[in-house]
């Protein structure tokens, strides 16, 4: 049933292609898109407009406005990041140059637009406007959070949850939400559908913390140890800050401030271990993975309805790479 929907979702996408000219504003565009995303944002739209009805075509305008969006940011935060590579392929502002990247993140989020003005009824159209400004401003806000905190030597577990939140969860919260907007359903069953993508989220974030540092090399298709490479405050690091004593505390914090080095990441490694961070990181997880599950039971609809959403979610969240 998923691959039905993404199906779905493709001939729409192939339907509605950019322009050709200019070709240096729009190929980039569509060269982002072919970059193999597993377009989860979407596909969570149109499960939860699935929920309550089944005319599921009337909800891609919608869904290719959240993948456009998601898209559009991506392509932003490379340029911010200098990011080489985005899905083992050369990132836009590589492959052309960071003004090209710029120009064409803005036309896709324009477009993004366009798409979500054919979504409805004026109301409808309304509703999910307004939850898509509400969404998109909260993910540049996670995104200058997340640049704050590489020059902070202070960050909370608190404020880190907070920024994940903004930046990756909120996205995927908003879309399941617009999909319930789409099918017009109750504010409660919208709310709830929002919360259930929002901590979703913040555990699927947790969960990519997780593997980033006990991956299997061979499933994650990375590097794995690479947020310890770049110094980076997952809530690893932020946990064993808060629960190890003073010795690996500061053994802890030389080594973050240590450019790549050999060994590092091992020794890291070893000072998590030490001080049971997998598995206090994991009760994290399955906090919000439980809190979110909820949710998704108080959403008033049989429950046949939400298998595929609940088993998706749950590989998500299962997943090893």
């Amino acid at each position: 049933m998923m691959n039905k929907l993404l199906s779905i979702l493709q001939e729409y996408a192939e339907n509605n292609r950019f322009p050709g000219t200019p070709a240096e504003l729009y190929e980039p565009c569509a060269y982002i898109l072919t970059l193999g995303g597993k377009r989860i944002r979407p596909a969570l739209l149109l499960m939860a407009y699935q929920l309550f009805r089944d005319d599921v075509e009337k909800a891609l305008p919608a869904a290719w406005a959240v993948e456009l969006f998601h898209n559009f940011s991506l392509i932003h935060d490379d340029i911010m990041d200098a990011a080489p590579l985005r899905r083992g392929q050369p990132t836009v502002h590589t492959k052309w140059n960071a003004t090209t990247g710029i120009l064409s993140g803005d036309v896709m989020l324009i477009y993004a637009y366009r798409h979500l003005a054919k979504a409805g009824r004026p109301e409808v159209v309304a509703h999910l406007l307004n939850t898509f400004n509400r969404v998109a401003t909260e993910v540049c806000e996670g995104q200058q959070l997340d640049v704050n905190f590489e020059t902070r030597n202070n960050v909370s577990i608190s404020e880190y949850i907070r920024m994940i939140e903004l930046k990756t969860s909120v996205l995927l919260g908003g879309a399941l939400e617009m999909g319930a907007l789409c099918a017009e359903a109750g504010a409660e069953d919208v709310a709830h559908l929002y919360q259930f993508g929002r901590n979703a989220g913040i555990a699927f974030q947790i969960q990519d913390d997780l593997l980033d540092t006990y991956g299997d090399p061979e499933k994650f298709g990375k590097q794995v140890g690479g947020d310890i490479l770049q110094n980076k405050k997952t809530l690893l690091v932020l946990k064993a800050l808060e629960v190890a004593n003073e010795q690996d505390r500061a053994a802890l914090t030389q080594w973050m401030q240590t450019p790549e080095t050999e060994g590092k990441v091992e020794a890291v490694r070893a000072l998590f271990d030490k001080n049971s961070i997998p598995e206090l990181i994991e009760i994290e997880k399955q906090h919000f993975q439980e809190t979110a599950f909820k949710h998704l039971d108080d959403v008033s609809v049989p429950e046949t309805r939400k298998a595929m959403l609940r088993q998706v979610v749950a590989d998500l969240l299962g997943r090893e790479a």
